[in-house]
């Protein structure tokens, strides 16, 4: 009897830690993938002058939606991109839907969703349950 309690507190905890290591795991995808479109509007940008669609090159953040998914999340931009600005997000779906992170032609980044007992942010991303902005 007194092992089967010691083996249910056990796993009280390492449940709940396991569950944020994955959460975390699939955290990584949406960072990951603002950081790659981002870099392909800057080389547009440095080809173009713009961060916008000029002529027939198309924006990196209107691409076929294929190429801009990492995992479960889909980057795309939060609104219309202009000559001088951009704001890209990452939107979670299935293990991570309610999440939503941003970034911006500054580099400033941001939570701008997370799920119950997450924490946002508004100059930074948050990638770990209980992590202060």
């Amino acid at each position: 009897m007194i092992a089967v309690a010691i083996v249910a507190i056990l796993a009280m905890v390492a449940v709940p830690s396991y569950s944020a290591y994955i959460m975390r795991g699939h955290l990584a995808e949406a960072t990951n993938g603002l950081a790659a479109i981002r870099a392909q509007m800057e080389r547009h940008y440095q080809d173009n002058r713009s961060y916008a669609t000029v002529g027939t090159f198309t924006t990196p953040c209107a691409a076929d939606a294929a190429t801009r998914t990492f995992g479960n999340f889909v980057v795309s931009c939060s609104g219309t991109p202009d000559a001088t600005t951009f704001t890209l997000q990452a939107v979670g779906s299935g293990p991570v839907n309610g999440f939503t992170f941003t970034i911006n032609q500054a580099d400033v980044r941001a939570t701008t969703a997370a799920a119950t007992g997450w924490n946002t942010c508004a100059n930074k991303w948050l990638t770990k349950k209980g992590q202060a902005c």
